[in-house]
């Protein structure tokens, strides 16, 4: 990696300490005293860096009917040596676009701020009649495991559902869509619009692949005309 003006401080502190392109630290050449203090440092260092970015993560992205809504995506100019964002984008969602080429709305909480939960209670998310969301290419809704972040085994085996699939999916009677989101099967004459839940904590991530610009949209991200409507518990 090139060195440039955004990262030459922090490689400069790196190298205070023996870090860096080339170099090797070898632990047994250290101290015992030394040794210690070093692990010590990193594990201290470690949490600290991730209750940094949860934070951020909570706090320095907008909310919207319980989503979070930032643009964490972007190239050196973007981040302008910001490496707080950078990280937290990484944890929330590696390899991201930038806002122009697509927006991720996440949520963990239902509508009430409560944490999503598929082994205490089923939830819907509900686009209303003419409110889908407002995309020139195509969206998705993806469902994660809370805990790992990663996908989850189900009997149907689906991990997300998206505008490709709408044909296939039923519309209520007033031309809204809604998704049913549970660990166990809501009825065979609702599967088509089931998205499996995981026996626990639930992670959802909404992906907007070319977002219109022109209203209703989700740009400027957090303050767009369009927003996700929020998860609700299902009576």
């Amino acid at each position: 990696m090139p060195v440039t003006p955004d990262n030459k401080e922090i490689r400069d502190r790196l190298a205070s300490v023996g870090i860096g392109p080339g170099k090797k630290i070898e632990l047994k050449d250290l101290s015992p005293e030394h040794r210690e203090a070093l692990k010590a440092v990193a594990l201290l260092s470690m949490k600290e860096g991730d209750d940094k970015v949860k934070a951020y993560l909570d706090s320095g992205m907008d909310e919207v009917n319980g989503w979070k809504l930032g643009a964490l995506f972007g190239d050196n100019t973007f981040y302008q040596g910001d490496w707080l964002k950078r990280a937290a984008a990484a944890s929330g969602g590696i390899y991201g676009n930038d806002a122009a080429e697509a927006v991720y709305p996440m949520t963990r909480k239902d509508a009430k701020g409560e944490p999503l939960d598929g082994s205490k209670h089923n939830y819907t998310l509900t686009f209303p009649a003419g409110e889908m969301p407002p995309v020139n290419a195509f969206w998705s809704v993806t469902m994660y495991d809370g805990k790992t972040q990663l996908l989850i085994e189900n009997p149907i085996n689906r991990n997300l559902i998206n505008s490709p699939m709408l044909p296939d999916m039923k519309k209520n009677a007033d031309g809204s869509l809604t998704i049913y989101i549970q660990k166990g099967s809501p009825g065979q004459d609702r599967e088509s619009n089931w998205l499996p839940a995981p026996n626990g904590p639930i992670y959802l991530v909404m992906r907007l692949y070319w977002p219109k610009t022109e209203a209703p949209s989700i740009l400027p991200v957090g303050k767009g005309t369009w927003s996700p409507p929020a998860v609700l518990k299902a009576d």
